[in-house]
């Protein structure tokens, strides 16, 4: 039998033999950041690919979060999801701004719009959702209920890379978008991440934000950070760039074959794609129901790495249950049941544009079994 480890993630990687004369150039231009030749090139490159107006790059995936709060001049409370990544809260604790969670949509994952409005209060200024494992909330919802009661919306589109609503990108939905570029996404420049607005005075503001707040030479007009991507992952970004159409599809397959098999195992729910969706197959969740299946979420969990096969528990913990945050009074448990059932449930099963077919077997086989 194949022991061979099935890691849960592998990333998208350009050829060294392309990438070498990237170097070289870089090397010879002796201009290593600083919104420099290659950092300008993928900026306008990826504004192309994902039919976005105004996309500013970062050097990781939570700091475009940090600086659409700042740039927005959001100040009070947040309505978001205690079911993602800690950065989507962290962004807010780091600005002073106080999360307050919702429950989420059993069957997207995404923040439940039927929510959305019994959680607003007089301090609210703007909603922060998550594009879940790169599905598409309801931002015709969500948009409708800001525009209501006066808020911004801001969305946390680290999964949804190149995803697109009725040929339309997602990312073009509320005020701000902001993508990670981690190594574990669709697409990475190693570390870095985006933030996509919709005009150019938006875009100087943040770019000003990015970089220390410099204006120019001798004026600071706000106090920004450092947050710059350098020409190397720039390059490297131009390179997977180049290559991500083929790697999506090539997660569309294994997210196909996984469906066919396990569609017919008794406690075993997944995703289906959405109509009209342009999806990246980022993720491939599974949901356990332990009287159906036989078997908890953890016992599985744990019976898949004695085989080698590393599936993640992701969205578990909540963000509500880590100790920054168990203390408000949105994060109780009795506030948001989906969301503990859902992260009680939940595997993402190993997904990548390499994943062999025999691979596949092994993980499906486990899982039948």
């Amino acid at each position: 039998m194949d022991n061979k480890t099935i890691t849960v993630t592998s990333p998208l990687l350009p050829s060294l033999d392309d990438f070498i004369p990237y170097l070289q150039d870089i090397w010879e231009r002796k201009w290593l950041t600083n919104n420099g030749h290659y950092h300008q090139e993928l900026e306008k490159a990826l504004c192309e690919y994902l039919k976005v107006p105004y996309i500013s790059l970062f050097t990781n995936g939570t700091l475009p979060l940090m600086c659409a709060l700042q740039a927005l001049r959001i100040t009070g409370e947040v309505i978001t999801t205690p079911y993602s990544f800690v950065a989507t809260t962290h962004s807010l604790w780091w600005n002073g701004i106080k999360p307050v969670f919702v429950d989420i949509n059993p069957e997207t994952c995404n923040l439940d719009p039927d929510k959305i409005e019994a959680a607003i209060t007089p301090r609210t200024t703007a909603i922060m959702p998550v594009h879940v494992y790169g599905k598409p909330c309801d931002t015709q919802r969500i948009q409708e209920i800001a525009d209501k009661y006066g808020l911004k919306v801001i969305y946390d589109a680290a999964h949804a890379f190149g995803v697109e609503m009725n040929g339309k990108s997602i990312l073009e939905a509320g005020d701000m978008s902001t993508l990670s570029f981690h190594a574990t996404k669709v697409y990475n420049t190693i570390e870095g991440g985006a933030l996509i607005c919709q005009d150019e005075k938006t875009k100087k503001r943040i770019d000003y934000l990015k970089n220390f707040g410099y204006a120019d030479e001798t004026e600071i007009v706000a106090p920004g950070v450092n947050g710059k991507m350098d020409e190397v992952r720039s390059a490297y970004g131009l390179l997977n760039l180049k290559q991500v159409d083929i790697a999506i599809e090539a997660r569309h397959q294994v997210a196909i074959k996984y469906r066919e098999a396990l569609r017919n195992v008794e406690g075993i729910r997944f995703m289906n794609d959405m109509p009209g969706i342009r999806h990246n197959y980022s993720y491939f969740p599974v949901f356990i129901d332990v009287e159906k299946y036989g078997m908890t979420r953890d016992e599985l969990y744990f019976k898949m790495k004695d085989y080698n096969v590393l599936g993640r528990r992701y969205f578990y913990p909540l963000i509500s249950e880590f100790s920054t945050y168990r203390g408000l009074e949105s994060a109780k448990k009795e506030n948001l049941p989906v969301a503990t059932k859902v992260a009680d449930s939940v595997i993402c099963l190993p997904m990548y544009h390499n994943l062999g077919e025999d691979s596949v077997e092994r993980v499906i086989n486990l899982i039948i079994k």
